[in-house]
């Protein structure tokens, strides 16, 4: 044990400095004059989302009872660091393809926003990497992110605002694809597991995102603010009532379960991301809010008993059906409601058809390879892998007494 500890002391601090002097030599550079114009970002608007995934995410990921520290600790190292590093990435696309220079408050936002995938891949390994890999996979992400939006957003027409909006696809299927290479922990580790205490902690992470969610889908859309934010609540309070009625009726003894709860009542807000600026009916929103919560609860199902053991995953926190699952759905509905909206105009329909089913596979597509690439990376033995003994111990890696 003393060996490992040393081995985090000579690694993880001279990397996060490394880092840190990267970033303020390339800040000095690239952001020494901002001569941008007033921001369409309120700050109000950007505490929100800042909320969200430091506050939200940080405690939605506590529900294991012997990696507390490391869930909130971790998930604030890796925003800290991965928004510095998609601010970068940003001002030297803007230096190299001599685009607009974007202010200060819209470049933090997206560089926040796009920090959600990275957080939602770590809920896919957590517990099974240590600091220097879940640094590495943060930083490759973003890049790769921002690769997959730039592709989206110059060969297949996608919007900015939704081209953003596949951070739950992207997130999703990248740290499954990361998840598939770490080795699957015993079925009978008592530290896979939740307690009362760490399934409290957990459940306010679910109700701070579920707050900040509407303020999350709406942060970067140009016009129609109001109306993202009145279908993502919408959405998000049927799919939170209809958690509740599943839960009951797919339990043995006919009570809530928490883990439903936890997941579900998120559903909705995922779907709706990319349409719901755009949604025309409340009802609509309702209906993909109540669709997306039994996809949820559902396909946990089908997913924790055939698919993760088939291939061999897995997911520590179910981000598959809380994010994958609905963020599929989301992808399915806003073709749809296309189709539905220009269906008079059955020449520019197929074209904007396979534009928007195009953007969905290069998104999932990236991040099945990327992940999976990554995943080996992070596995060489440069790297000093968890071994399985060690996995959800904060012990490892912080003081703690129990």
């Amino acid at each position: 044990m003393s060996s490992n500890y040393r081995n985090f002391r000579n690694n993880v601090p001279w990397l996060i400095l490394f880092l840190e002097a990267i970033f303020i030599v390339l800040f000095y550079f690239l952001f020494s004059d901002d001569g941008a114009s007033i921001s369409s970002i309120s700050y109000p608007a950007f505490q929100d989302v800042n909320h969200m995934v430091i506050f939200g995410f940080g405690f939605f990921l506590t529900f294991l009872k012997r990696y507390g520290f490391s869930s909130t600790g971790f998930n604030l190292l890796v925003i800290v660091l991965g928004v510095q590093c998609s601010m970068l990435i940003e001002g030297l696309l803007v230096f190299l393809l001599q685009r607009e220079n974007e202010d200060g408050l819209t470049r933090i936002t997206k560089a926040v926003v796009s920090m959600t995938a990275v957080v939602i891949s770590t809920g896919a390994v957590l517990g099974k990497t240590n600091p220097v890999q879940l640094i590495l996979m943060t930083v490759v992400e973003i890049i790769v992110f921002r690769m997959s939006r730039w592709i989206n957003n110059t060969f297949l027409q996608v919007p900015d605002n939704i081209s953003m909006m596949h951070v739950y696809l992207f997130g999703a299927y990248f740290g499954l694809a990361v998840s598939s290479r770490f080795s699957e922990p015993s079925p009978r580790s008592e530290k896979n597991a939740s307690t009362p205490t760490s399934d409290l902690l957990s459940m306010l992470g679910t109700l701070f995102l579920w707050v900040f969610w509407p303020s999350f889908n709406s942060v970067l859309v140009v016009n129609d603010k109001s109306k993202a934010i009145y279908n993502t609540y919408l959405a998000l309070a049927v799919s939170a009532a209809t958690a509740f009625v599943l839960s009951v009726l797919t339990t043995k003894d006919g009570k809530f379960r928490m883990t439903h709860i936890h997941s579900a009542v998120l559903a909705g807000g995922v779907t709706v991301g990319y349409a719901a600026h755009s949604i025309e009916y409340p009802w609509i929103a309702m209906i993909l809010g109540l669709l997306a919560s039994v996809i949820t609860i559902l396909g946990s199902y089908c997913v924790q008993r055939c698919l993760n053991p088939a291939l061999k995953i897995h997911d520590s926190s179910g981000v598959h059906f809380t994010f994958g699952l609905p963020g599929v759905l989301g992808a399915l509905a806003q073709v749809i409601l296309l189709v539905i909206k220009n269906w008079t105009n059955l020449t520019r329909l197929g074209y904007l058809v396979m534009l928007h089913v195009g953007a969905f596979c290069v998104t999932i597509s990236v991040a099945l390879i990327t992940g999976f690439v990554t995943g080996l990376i992070l596995n060489l033995k440069l790297f000093k892998t968890i071994p399985v003994s060690k996995y959800f111990e904060d012990q490892f890696y912080w003081e703690v007494s129990f």
